[in-house]
């Protein structure tokens, strides 16, 4: 096996270093898992029992992978090493010893599933209601505590509240209940193993003379308790080899503690550290582009990835007037690919920040009949939330598909429990009538009992909201969408079921719905010029129908790749593209807004593995307007884009030297100016701003010479426009582009509007005196279309404009310009 000729320098002295603790950052396609089974094979060849090692990587198919590789260059001893997931791991260590916590050997492992049971069990037991105390909530709130290895009894003596004495509560009867019926869950794995460990020396001991050489992959994804198992096991011998990139840690909403490897140094004094920074994946401009978004970052160890590949080609940036002609320009830009072959369907991959920007792309992908595949993700019209709402809208449009009216007659809950329903499908089919009638006649069913009441409301909900469409009560199809969802409480039924990060996708989904239908809306008066009045619902309902079914069209494997930046992490593609590429949707507004910088940072690295995911050729795009919940909104080029230095964009890339002037802020009666009521775009010599907490962020999405002006500093070999750059230079330091004008001409549709605008950093003054005509003050308990419900702290009218701080129950903070924002106190 010769190692130095397999290996490239960097690859070959992290093999060699087999003893002691050893820190190998691995960039993005630099041969890290070849370097860990190479490494793995030299310590066998060197006379290491395999007996002694232990490899942890985080899947199951990562494990598979390293074994045989092993098994491939050794020929032999694969077998005997212990190559598995974290949990794995414990489980099988547990299996062995934990009868020494009380436990027996043939516990079971509960899943999602069974824990909800048991929490639903628990809430009935003790009276609570899960609308107050959702079970989905609570076990993430358990399974949280149990990743930072806090005990029910530790939760207890820190609960204030009300609501976090009854979550104490909850978790120690929960961990009771798991107790008693020898169970765990997933996160006992770990967190028993390491008390175990702790509680019995003998044990610990005989594993850490089992394993003395230990190999952890993907080390920037752990979260506390794995680091505790691990340094509980390594601290004997201290043969500890650690694999992972600081740059590629996305998974803080997991539990992920990136601290875990920007402190290994400190935590082993006496570590070696490895860069492997040559990259064999990607070209030298697309590697240079994602070094200068990365360098950013604050909190990370200073590394630069390069290629042997060549400079390649220059990164693709182009901006457009909305998503529609976003996804149209991808869609084309594909189709030309794949005609001229310079690209396979298979080998090009669309990249967005949030599921719910798939569905303009699903659209224009089947419409072009250009086929593709989600990855890691579902259709948006097979998406639970949007059959529930169309399925609503097919049952008014059309009582008879008795499908359709299955599906939502028990949701949300109305308390009809199955076999009542057995007896509304039986004397349909007896009496030949559909099931939606035979429910809307309920009382005549033999035997039907208290449901009787139950399905007429039902279906009288439904006639009358066919009557009030058939009268013309509707203004246009979103308002039916928004006035349905708020008739049925389909946002409390979604919150209720849903833990909250599932919960705002699946209402975030559904405000894209909403988007559709306006669209739709605009579309068909724009094609119909002469129509008196909108599409009807099923001229709607049929639109979104010819798109779904064509989903089926091609069932070959040649299709294009559709996905979460998150879910392309260890992929690559010869051709990437990255759409969104806007401030307030990629990186998102809150994280944008928020107080805590490694929000923005953990985005800025959401970013960079985006951009090293593009072997070839890298296509970045954004829209200055996209519909968010039937709303146009205006969004600023992603300063992911603008920390990009100009050289690397391609020659061809032709924006219009816009000015905030020049950006249409509103296109029809559904847009408003600004985020979500909330971003506030100010003329400072033709930049936006975004104004949040006293911090102002030029978040100019303007051009220099055709490109991108330079917004932040970089300590990296580059430079754009001429400027020095310094790594110290963060988002919140920039300095504030003064006003050379305190009015702004903006385009409205035909008319012309005048914005006044303010570069003045906010000021807060409790209570002050008004400027503008709202109906709230300090104290006061307000509700937003958008964040919900929550109590207005300060309001601040010192300048031209008036801003309102909000504290929200569920978003937290956030500053409004009083102007742009809808509020209606409760």
């Amino acid at each position: 096996m010769n190692l130095e000729r397999s290996l490239n320098p960097e690859q070959y002295e992290a093999v060699m270093q087999t003893e002691g603790p050893l820190l190998i950052l691995a960039g993005a396609g630099s041969g890290k898992t070849r370097v860990i089974t190479y490494r793995i094979a030299h310590m066998i060849d060197m006379g290491i029992s395999p007996y002694n090692i232990l490899a942890i990587t985080f899947t199951n198919k990562a494990a598979e992978e390293m074994r045989k590789r092993v098994d491939d260059i050794v020929g032999f001893g694969a077998d005997s090493i212990w190559v598995s997931t974290f949990h794995s791991t414990c489980a099988r260590i547990l299996r062995r010893h934990i009868d020494l916590l009380g436990y027996n050997s043939d516990f079971s492992i509960y899943d999602t599933d069974d824990s909800k049971k048991v929490m639903n069990d628990l809430l009935k037991k003790h009276g609570l209601n899960p609308k107050e105390y959702p079970p989905k909530m609570i076990l993430s709130t358990i399974s949280s505590n149990k990743n930072e290895m806090v005990t029910p009894e530790e939760y207890e003596s820190f609960a204030k509240e009300d609501y976090e004495k009854k979550v104490s509560f909850l978790y120690r009867e929960y961990e009771k209940v798991l107790f008693d019926n020898n169970a765990l869950d997933f996160d006992d794995l770990l967190l028993l193993t390491v008390e175990l460990f702790k509680k019995n020396k003998d044990v610990l001991e005989n594993y850490r003379n089992r394993f003395k050489y230990i190999l952890v992959d993907e080390y920037q994804d752990t979260n506390s308790v794995q680091f505790a198992f691990i340094k509980l096991l390594a601290d004997k011998y201290k043969n500890l080899c650690v694999v992972g990139d600081d740059d590629q840690s996305i998974y803080r909403f997991r539990g992920a503690n990136i601290r875990n490897i920007l402190d290994f140094e400190k935590n082993y004094p006496t570590c070696k550290v490895v860069k492997l920074e040559q990259n064999y994946r990607s070209t030298e401009n697309i590697l240079n582009a994602a070094n200068a978004v990365i360098a950013h970052n604050i909190g990370r160890k200073e590394k630069t990835l390069w290629s042997a590949r060549g400079d390649g080609s220059k990164i693709h940036f182009r901006q457009f007037p909305s998503s529609k002609d976003e996804a149209m320009f991808v869609a084309n830009d594909i189709y030309t690919k794949v005609r001229r072959r310079d690209a396979l369907r298979n080998d090009i991959a669309i990249l967005y920040r949030t599921n719910q920007q798939s569905r303009e792309l699903e659209e224009v992908m089947l419409r072009e009949n250009i086929p593709y595949t989600i990855v890691g993700g579902t259709n948006f019209y097979s998406r639970r939330e949007i059959k529930d709402i169309l399925a609503y809208l097919k049952t008014i449009a059309n009582g008879n598909d008795n499908l359709n009216v299955e599906r939502i007659v028990n949701v949300p809950k109305r308390g009809i429990g199955e076999t009542s329903l057995g007896k509304a499908r039986m004397y349909a089919e007896n009496n030949e009538i559909s099931l939606f009638e035979a429910l809307l006649h309920a009382d005549r069913i033999p035997s039907i009992g208290k449901a009787a009441d139950k399905m007429k409301d039902f279906a009288s909900d439904i006639i009358v909201f066919r009557e009030r469409i058939n009268e013309g009560e509707f203004d246009d199809i979103p308002e039916i969408i928004s006035e349905l969802i708020d008739k049925i409480k389909y946002e409390d039924y979604i919150k209720e079921n849903e833990d909250k990060d599932d919960a705002n996708d699946r209402l975030a989904n559904i405000d894209e719905l909403i988007s559709k239908a306006a669209y739709f809306e605009e579309k068909y008066l724009a094609e119909n010029p002469d129509a008196e009045k909108g599409p009807t619902l099923q001229e709607f309902l049929n639109d979104v129908s010819l798109v779904a079914d064509i989903d089926n069209a091609d069932t070959s494997l040649d299709r294009i790749l559709m996905m979460t930046l998150h879910s392309a992490k260890g992929l690559e593609f010869s051709h990437v593209y990255i759409v969104g590429m806007e401030d307030g949707l990629f990186p998102g507004e809150r994280s944008i807004t928020s107080y805590n910088s490694e929000d923005i940072e953990e985005e800025r690295r959401l970013a960079y593995v985006g951009i090293t995911r593009a072997k070839d050729d890298l296509t970045l795009t954004a829209a200055q307007s996209r519909m968010a919940r039937g709303q146009w909104q205006n969004y600023p080029i992603s300063r992911f884009v603008r920390e990009i230095p100009s050289e690397l964009l391609d020659s061809d890339t032709k924006f219009k030297k816009s000015t905030a002037e020049e950006i249409p802020m509103q296109h029809s009666k559904y847009a408003s100016t600004g985020i979500y009521g909330g971003y506030l775009r100010n003329s400072s010599n033709g930049a936006s701003k975004s104004i949040f907490g006293g911090v102002p962020y030029a978040s100019t999405g303007l051009l220099s010479n055709g490109k991108p002006k330079a917004t932040a500093k970089v300590n990296i070999t580059h430079k754009t426009n001429n400027e020095t750059f310094n790594p110290s230079a963060r988002d919140a330091d920039l300095v504030d582009i003064k006003s050379s004008s305190d009015t702004a001409r903006v385009s409205t549709n035909y008319k012309t509007a005048t914005v006044k605008a303010t570069a003045k950093p906010l000021g807060f003054t409790k209570g002050s005196d008004l400027k503008s005509n709202i109906n709230y003050k300090v104290g006061d308990r307000v509700n937003h279309i958008k964040f919900g419900e929550g109590t207005v702290k300060e309001i601040d009218s010192s300048g031209v404009n008036t801003y309102v701080k909000i504290e929200f129950d569920q978003y937290g903070q956030r500053i409004l310009d009083s102007r742009f924002t809808k509020l209606t106190v409760i």
